[in-house]
C-alpha cells in the first residue's frame, strides 16, 4: 500500500477516492502533469527532473482552463518531494500531480467550482517494453487547440489519445502517429515525435496541436550543445516524410527517448536504433541522473534535502 496526497492530506492509496457523481469523473474536468524521478545508485539519490518547469506548466494548464488552485507552485513542489519520501522512493518513479474540479453537482462547468489537488506516484522503468517500437498513422486526428487545448494537458482530452492508441494496438502496432486536422504530423498518442533527416533533427512545433513538452524542450536544448552539436529545426512535418526519414524517435516524460523501427510497416532507416537517437538517449539519461553538473539546476534531489534536515536537527 502506497501513499497519495489527496485533498490537503497524505493518505493511503485506497483512501484517495472521489464520488461517482464527481464532475471530474463524469466530464473529465481537470488537468495533470507527468513528472519523472530518476534514481542514481552511485549517489544514493532520487532526482526529480525539471520539477519547477513541470509545476509551472501544471499551473498554466489550470489557468487556461479557468481553474483556481488553492495551493501555490512552491506548495506543489514541496508536497511532491515529501510524497516521494513517504513512499520511500529509491528507484525510478513516475509522479502525477492533478488538479480536478471537486464538485458533485450535475453539469460540466469550470467556473465558480472548487479545485483540489491529487498527487500520486509509482515505480516506473521503461514505458514501452521493446527497445524500439512500430507505429502506424492513426485515422483519428489530433483535437485542435481551439477545440480542446493540448497545451493545457486536460484530462478529458486523453480520450483522443486512447482512441488512437487502441486503434494502433488492434492492428498490431505499439503506438500511433496522430495528424492535425490539416494532415500534418502532431505527435504520437501521448509523446512527442522527432525525425532525423538529411543531417537535421526535426520536430513539429508546439503550435501543431501538441503539448508544450518539457522533455522535448530538454532534448532540443541538449541536441544543439556539446557534445552532440546537432542541427535542430522546428517545422511542420508531412506524413510521407516520416517514411523516408533516417531516424525517428518519441520523447516524453514516460516515453523518455524511444526509437521507432517502422511506421505503417515501412522500415525507418536501417530498422535499428540510429546513431543520433542513441547519442541523444545516452545524453539524456546521463543528465537526468546527475551526470553533468552543468545541468544541476534541472534536478531536484529528494533524499539529499531530507538528509541535510536530519543532520541539522541532530
Amino acid at each position: 500500500m502506497g501513499v497519495t496526497y489527496h485533498r490537503n492530506d497524505f493518505v493511503d492509496d485506497a483512501a484517495a477516492t472521489i464520488s461517482v457523481r464527481a464532475k471530474a469523473f463524469n466530464y473529465g474536468l481537470g488537468c495533470f502533469g507527468g513528472v519523472r524521478g530518476y534514481w542514481d545508485e552511485k549517489q544514493g539519490e532520487l532526482y526529480v527532473f525539471r520539477l519547477a518547469d513541470h509545476v509551472e506548466r501544471l499551473f498554466e494548464s489550470a489557468h487556461i482552463l479557468g481553474l483556481v488552485p488553492t495551493v501555490s507552485q512552491d506548495d506543489v513542489a514541496r508536497i511532491l518531494c515529501e510524497l516521494l519520501r513517504r513512499n520511500d522512493a529509491r528507484e525510478d518513479h513516475y509522479i502525477r500531480p492533478l488538479f480536478f474540479v471537486d464538485s458533485d453537482e450535475l453539469s460540466p462547468t469550470l467556473t465558480d467550482v472548487p479545485t483540489s489537488l491529487i498527487i500520486y506516484c509509482l515505480p516506473l522503468g521503461r514505458y514501452f517494453k521493446s527497445e524500439s517500437i512500430d507505429l502506424c498513422v492513426s485515422s483519428w486526428r489530433r483535437v485542435a487547440d481551439n477545440a480542446i487545448p493540448a497545451r493545457a494537458k486536460p484530462t478529458g482530452a486523453y480520450l483522443n489519445s486512447a482512441l488512437a492508441r487502441a486503434e494502433a494496438k488492434r492492428n498490431g502496432f505499439d503506438d500511433a502517429v496522430v495528424l492535425t486536422e490539416s494532415g500534418e504530423v502532431s505527435e504520437a498518442s501521448a509523446a512527442h515525435l522527432f525525425m532525423v533527416r538529411r543531417g537535421e533533427l526535426v520536430s513539429p512545433p508546439s503550435t501543431a496541436d501538441n503539448l508544450e513538452g518539457i522533455t522535448r524542450r530538454s532534448i532540443l536544448e541538449l541536441a544543439v550543445a556539446a557534445p552532440l552539436n546537432l542541427k535542430v529545426v522546428e517545422r511542420r512535418i508531412s506524413r510521407t516524410e516520416l517514411y523516408v526519414a533516417d531516424e525517428v524517435f518519441l520523447s516524453g516524460t514516460a516515453a523518455e527517448v524511444t526509437p521507432v523501427a517502422s511506421i505503417d510497416r515501412r522500415r525507418i532507416g536501417t530498422g535499428k536504433v540510429g546513431p543520433a537517437t542513441a547519442a541523444i538517449a545516452a545524453r539524456f539519461r546521463d543528465v537526468a541522473r546527475g551526470g553533468d553538473p552543468a545541468y544541476a539546476s534541472w534536478l531536484t534531489p529528494v533524499w539529499g534535502r531530507e538528509t541535510k534536515r536530519s543532520v541539522a536537527a541532530s
